[in-house]
């Protein structure tokens, strides 16, 4: 995943020293990168991508459950969701790889989406199927899903007092010492420095948060974020700046916040209110913003404080 990670935990006399703590957790995550990474090509991930069209390729079952976990986000979405953007960003330069970062032409743009698409992707009887010459990019859900094999792993180690943290992912239950819960920092969406927006108390929840103000650039006075609608093919281009999502499971925070960014303001706060989502909703108003809290989300913060 190319970035770091950060596990917090209250010891005791069962639990495992740090040292095999973290022995075990990296052995996990390396597993994992083993199978996933698209920087690796003797990756299953890499392997799966490189092939053509009608292919199916037996997966390892972390990416099996992946897969499935965002079908039914990208159902449930009406398409919103999509692991299969990977032509997409690497036009408009969003590939991590240092190409050249600007706005391609209405053909380009065609061109690559014939190469993506949800629907043609397929988990059939532990095998990995695509109908068209699809490229996977994971990282919209990776984090999240990584944090619940984390956690599932802390457990069974006796561990149940923990903040675990991928890549900015992060869930957390039980308690810090003294019995107080784990708190984090929401941060308001500026392009120069970290603020803290508010502070969320958590228990056996997951936080992601999705935003445009991180990595994107600027074309003609014309912000072009990394995040991408795929019916369009383009980036989001609206004044929903951020939205931070709760839920029991980190992988679907994860995939969530994605959601509502591409749906905006407007479609993506009726989506959080139909589906009951704890949900923040950041929305740019002239040189500020303004905060918009689902009922649910401002019950968590009523409730746990």
């Amino acid at each position: 995943m190319g970035s770091t990670y950060s596990i917090k935990w209250v010891g005791s006399a069962q639990s495992p020293a740090p040292a095999e703590v973290k022995t075990s957790v990296d052995q996990l995550l390396e597993e994992f990168e083993d199978a996933a990474s698209t920087w690796r090509p003797s990756s299953e991930m890499s392997r799966f991508n490189a092939a053509p069209s009608g292919t199916c390729q037996v997966m390892p079952q972390s990416i099996l459950e992946l897969v499935q976990v965002a079908e039914q986000l990208h159902q449930d979405s009406e398409g919103s969701f999509d692991l299969t953007l990977d032509p997409l960003l690497e036009l408009w330069g969003f590939h991590g790889d240092g190409g050249h970062q600007g706005v391609p032409d209405e053909e380009q743009v065609a061109a690559a989406m014939a190469r993506t698409g949800h629907q043609h992707l397929h988990v059939r009887d532990g095998q990995l199927c695509k109908d068209a010459p699809l490229q996977l990019d994971i990282s919209g859900i990776a984090a999240g899903y990584m944090i619940d094999q984390v956690v599932e792993h802390l457990a069974g180690m006796g561990i149940k007092d923990y903040m675990v943290e991928i890549t900015g992912e992060l869930k957390a239950d039980g308690n810090k010492p003294g019995g107080r819960p784990w708190r984090i920092a929401v941060e308001e969406p500026r392009d120069d420095s970290r603020v803290a927006q508010l502070v969320l108390p958590l228990r056996g929840l997951g936080v992601s948060t999705s935003g445009d103000y991180r990595n994107y650039f600027e074309h003609e006075g014309q912000r072009y974020s990394h995040t991408f609608d795929p019916v369009t093919g383009r980036p989001v281009m609206h004044d929903l700046a951020a939205v931070t999502v709760l839920h029991p499971s980190a992988a679907w925070a994860d995939g969530l916040s994605t959601v509502l960014l591409v749906k905006g303001s407007e479609l993506g706060w009726q989506y959080a209110i139909e589906h009951e989502l704890p949900a923040l909703f950041v929305i740019r108003e002239g040189d500020g913003f303004v905060s918009r809290s689902t009922p649910q989300f401002i019950a968590l913060q009523q409730s746990k404080e």
